[in-house]
């Protein structure tokens, strides 16, 4: 096996590790403890209202502490892939930007999609 597949393999692993555990999941416990008993639209974080919205999700069925979790890593995923393949794009710093800000509205769209159909799957709808 090459060492660059191998040292993007271990890159990929450190920051996802790193970004779920002390960036993504501290935030979301955070946001957790500030809301309220009473479930409400304006007390959620984005990508809940989104995943509501567009999957037709009943908000007494949602256990946001499940939730939370899942969009945690996802977002975490979101990043550390798109960090690790951007940083091995031998190109301009420019086109880099260009071809990350593409990978990542790509994970975002394909990611949520894929957990808004679970979640309906799961009953939450």
């Amino acid at each position: 096996m090459n060492i660059s597949i191998i040292i993007g393999i271990i890159t990929f692993i450190v920051v996802l590790i790193v970004d779920y555990y002390f960036v993504l999941i501290p935030k979301y416990n955070i946001i957790q403890g500030k809301k309220t008993k009473r479930k409400s639209k304006n007390n959620t974080i984005m990508e809940v209202q989104f995943l509501v919205s567009k999957f037709k999700l009943n908000d007494s069925k949602i256990d946001y502490k499940y939730l939370l979790k899942r969009i945690a890593f996802l977002n975490a995923l979101i990043i550390s892939f798109t960090s690790t393949i951007i940083m091995y794009i031998p190109l301009k710093m420019m086109w880099q930007l260009l071809i990350g800000f593409v990978i990542v509205f790509s994970l975002i769209y394909a990611l949520y999609e894929l957990l808004g159909r679970h979640l309906v799957r799961k009953g939450w709808k």
